[in-house]
C-alpha cells in the first residue's frame, strides 16, 4: 500500500523498473495473483479462476503424494503443484520462496570444502562396507542369486 497521495507524483517521472543483470542481485517478484487482467476485472471470474487453479494444483500435489511411496518423482511433482498454486496464492508464493532459500543454503553448505571432504569419506566408508558384504555373500553362497539358495 502506498500512503502517499497520487496527486503529489502527477508531474514526476515514474520509476524505471530494474533490469535483471544475471548476477543474482535482482529483486524477488511481487506477491499476488498472476491472472490475466481481463479475469481480474470481474470478481466472480477471478474467484472462478482461483478455484480452478486450486483444483489443478491440488490434483498435482495429490499425484505427487501418491508417488512418494511409489516409483516416480514425488517431491518434484509436489513442488510443481506448489508452483501452480503460487501463480494465484500468496501463501504458496511464500512457501516456495522459503523452500528455494533453504535449498540454496543446503547447496552452499554441501559445497563447503570441509563438508565435501566429510561426505566423500562417509561415501567411501559406505562403499567399503557394501563391498565387504558382497564379498562375504559371494564367499558363503557363491555367485547364486538369493532366490535360488537351497538352505
Amino acid at each position: 500500500m502506498n500512503a502517499e497521495s497520487d496527486e503529489r507524483h502527477a508531474g514526476a517521472v515514474p520509476p524505471v523498473p530494474e533490469v535483471a543483470t544475471g548476477d543474482g542481485a535482482s529483486e524477488e517478484p511481487v506477491l499476488g495473483s498472476r491472472a490475466p487482467q481481463f479475469i481480474k476485472r470481474s470478481r466472480t471470474l477471478h474467484l472462478s479462476w482461483q478455484v480452478g487453479v486450486f483444483i489443478v494444483g491440488l490434483a498435482v500435489v495429490v499425484a505427487g503424494i501418491i508417488m512418494l511411496p511409489l516409483p516416480g518423482p514425488g517431491w518434484l511433482v509436489i513442488f510443481g503443484g506448489m508452483a501452480i498454486w503460487a501463480t494465484e496464492f500468496v501463501w504458496a508464493q511464500l512457501v516456495l520462496r522459503w523452500t528455494k532459500r533453504k535449498v540454496t543454503e543446503a547447496a552452499q553448505r554441501a559445497l563447503d570444502p570441509k563438508v565435501r571432504k566429510r561426505n566423500i569419506i562417509l561415501t567411501t566408508i559406505g562403499l567399503v562396507i557394501c563391498a565387504v558384504a558382497v564379498t562375504v555373500y559371494a564367499w558363503k553362497f557363491g555367485l547364486v542369486m538369493p532366490w535360488k539358495i537351497k538352505e
